[in-house]
């Protein structure tokens, strides 16, 4: 087994707050962490949302949704950490919210200047990071190394396997960053990185698609039938997002401000999920109101 090492520059000086680390790491991040219960691995290739996800009670739009509240996460603060947990991870098990569909991990870190995460191995996973504030610097044993900031987009297909490490290498600015997992529709791939910088403007007002899986297609690509698209959107501007590929789902997650999502009311750090539909209507409620969709497929490739 891989031994897990933190990055040499880390500096641990408050031994009463330690966490262990190695433990944290072996438990959030060995290869796919949680494996699917007995239950999934009978229902592979059918939509798993029925005992994944509680609907909402009294849902003002279609009965086929799912909304988590941002205080209804699983929250991990390690000091160096600070992680909000949409699905289970590491110490946060939820039955209930293990995935949506093939969207396995949407966890919401903070990560202290100077500290981060040190070699851990991955496989057969979609790995993509999104910066929020700040930077943060990739290592990985194919020779990448790399800093990602805001508006840049990351991504990893695990495939076969890879250890990499990722650290806040400033001294004085915390990084923010969403890291999120998918489950890849074919196993053992290739392992590879890469990375792009995208302009936010053309997401002033508008869907600016960041992942798919087409190697052509804008945005960084991933070995899944999946579209990530962010938008910032100014007070009461309106629009319609047409999802993708019949069989998928959306996991809109708002990362600022508020919006109106089929007339839910979805507000900072809430996600609202729906499936089994055409298109979601979007409406900001707020100005500056930022989203990132996550059209992904409900079923489970293997």
């Amino acid at each position: 087994m891989q031994t897990l090492v933190l990055a040499s520059n880390f500096e641990t000086t408050k031994k009463d707050n330690k966490m262990n680390r190695e433990t944290f790491l072996k438990k959030g991040f060995l290869g796919t962490v949680l494996s699917l219960s007995s239950k999934q691995k009978e229902t592979s290739g059918v939509p798993l949302v029925g005992f994944n996800h509680l609907p909402i009670k009294q849902a003002k739009i279609m009965a086929n949704t799912v909304f988590h509240k941002a205080d209804t996460r699983g929250h991990a603060n390690h000091g160096w950490l600070d992680s909000h947990h949409s699905f289970s991870f590491a110490n946060y098990y939820n039955p209930e919210r293990m995935h949506f569909g093939v969207l396995r991990v949407l966890n919401d870190d903070r990560v202290d200047a100077g500290m981060g995460f040190g070699k851990h191995p991955h496989d057969n996973m979609e790995i993509i990071s999104i910066p929020l504030e700040g930077e943060l610097e990739h290592s990985d044993s194919m020779g990448n190394v790399a800093v990602i900031k805001k508006g840049d987009i990351q991504v990893m297909s695990a495939g076969t396997g890879i250890v990499h490490a990722e650290y806040n290498r400033s001294k004085t600015v915390l990084t923010k960053f969403l890291q999120i997992w998918v489950f890849p529709n074919k196993k053992n791939v290739t392992p590879r990185y890469d990375q792009i910088t995208l302009d936010i403007k053309d997401r002033h007002n508008n869907l600016q698609q960041v992942l798919s899986p087409n190697p052509d297609d804008e945005g960084v690509w991933i070995h899944q039938d999946a579209w990530f698209h962010l938008g910032q959107f100014d007070e009461n501007f309106e629009k319609s997002y047409n999802i993708k590929r019949k069989g998928n789902g959306v996991y809109a997650f708002v990362l600022k401000g508020s919006f109106e999502i089929n007339g839910q009311l979805v507000e900072q750090r809430d996600a609202l999920g729906v499936w089994d539909t055409e298109q979601i209507s979007l409406k900001a409620v707020s100005q500056d109101a930022e989203i990132l969709l996550m059209d992904v497929p409900m079923a489970l490739p293997f």
